[in-house]
């Protein structure tokens, strides 16, 4: 199975001068957890996730309506290709505990995005086993919970 086949294609992305406070509102309107960042040419330069949002601007006090999201971004961006098989993007998401790869096209420019949720939906297609796995490594918890006694 192919990225393309898996990913959600209807993607919301900012320029890196846009403020920290439209960031937010744009994630809470679409209910997303993330965001790319791109270029002029719609090429990815960053993400930012409402983790980055709480924990790079908020606790830090900036001002959301002032900071441009560029000060809080994540600039080294794992990503993948829109024609990658599945298993590579899922061993990438695992290998590097991502939850959300941005899925571009041969010219870098961001054209869907690849998430939990995705794999989720689409577990009967890529096997249940995998997709169990895949999970644990993102989490880091080996099958382990963080309450298990």
């Amino acid at each position: 199975m192919k990225v393309k086949e898996c990913m959600c294609n209807n993607v919301c992305c900012v320029n890196s001068k846009t403020n920290v406070y439209e960031v937010a509102k744009l994630m809470s309107e679409n209910h997303i957890g993330s965001i790319p960042v791109c270029d002029q040419n719609n090429c990815i330069c960053g993400i930012v996730t409402d983790r980055d949002i709480l924990l790079r601007s908020v606790v830090c006090d900036k001002d959301l309506k002032t900071t441009p999201i560029s000060e809080i971004m994540t600039c080294n961006v794992w990503t993948c290709k829109e024609d990658d098989d599945m298993t590579n993007a899922e061993s990438k998401m695992a290998q590097n505990q991502i939850r959300r790869l941005p899925v571009c096209d041969s010219n870098n420019q961001v054209v869907g995005i690849l998430t939990l949720g995705d794999l989720a939906q689409n577990g009967q297609n890529i096997g249940q086993q995998q997709f169990c796995t895949t999970v644990e490594n993102i989490c880091n918890c080996n099958g382990q919970t963080k309450n298990a006694e």
